[in-house]
């Protein structure tokens, strides 16, 4: 795999059972860049990002990040945030508390980045209702913070601003596109092509079991 790629997949398949959800998929995602994929329900989205992560398995192929093969010389891939479909989150606590418990195990944040990344996400860190009383978008924004709570090198979104308000995807937005000039490398699925074009620098479309190069703008 070149350096130059955070990403790497080399004829990645995946089926269940008799069931084929894509077939011999490559992709490169530079690094410091911003792709999207978009595509129909269904068609397999979530299960490529999950796959990246080493939540999946895949049925053929390879993938490698930050130089490491997913699932042989690593089990999980190296300084890397995610969030995948719905945020593991303690429903009895306060949003601000779900981070102190992950920077606890983890060790990769203090105080002062934990409130950092609440604001940037739009929640209060003073906040001290129970998750369990969190609206669907302020839980997706608490995601977004769990995986960027470590300032991770490679950042991997399902649908980011899916639930959360329109007067919210600026911020998302922004920050995403900050930590680009940081050298960030994100890949995120979407089906708004608005957003698409806003922030990537290469898009794709997984249709018919294949992901095809996609226009944008």
């Amino acid at each position: 795999m070149e350096n130059s790629y955070a990403i790497s997949l080399k004829t990645v398949s995946k089926s269940f059972g008799k069931l084929v959800i894509f077939e011999d998929i490559d992709l490169d995602v530079p690094s410091g860049s911003i792709t999207g994929i978009s595509g129909p329900n269904g068609a397999g989205k979530s299960v490529l990002l999950r796959i990246i992560c080493g939540l999946v398995r895949p049925s053929a192929g390879d993938v490698f990040v930050l130089g490491e093969q997913v699932g042989m010389t690593c089990e999980f891939p190296p300084s890397t945030g995610a969030l995948i479909d719905s945020p593991g989150l303690l429903a009895n606590e306060s949003g601000k508390k779900n981070l102190e418990l992950l920077a606890k195990i983890s060790r990769g944040a203090d105080e002062w980045r934990i409130q950092e990344v609440l604001r940037i996400v739009g929640l209060d860190p003073q906040d001290r209702r129970p998750v369990r009383l969190y609206s669907n978008g302020m839980r997706k924004r608490l995601g977004i913070a769990q995986a960027i709570l470590e300032k991770p090198q490679v950042l991997i979104l399902d649908e980011p601003t899916d639930a959360i308000d329109q007067a919210g995807w600026k911020e998302v937005y922004e920050y995403l596109l900050q930590m680009k000039e940081e050298r960030t490398t994100i890949l995120f699925s979407s089906n708004n092509l608005d957003e698409i074009t806003i922030l990537c620098d290469q898009a794709y479309v997984l249709r018919d079991r294949q992901l095809r190069p996609a226009k944008i703008g």
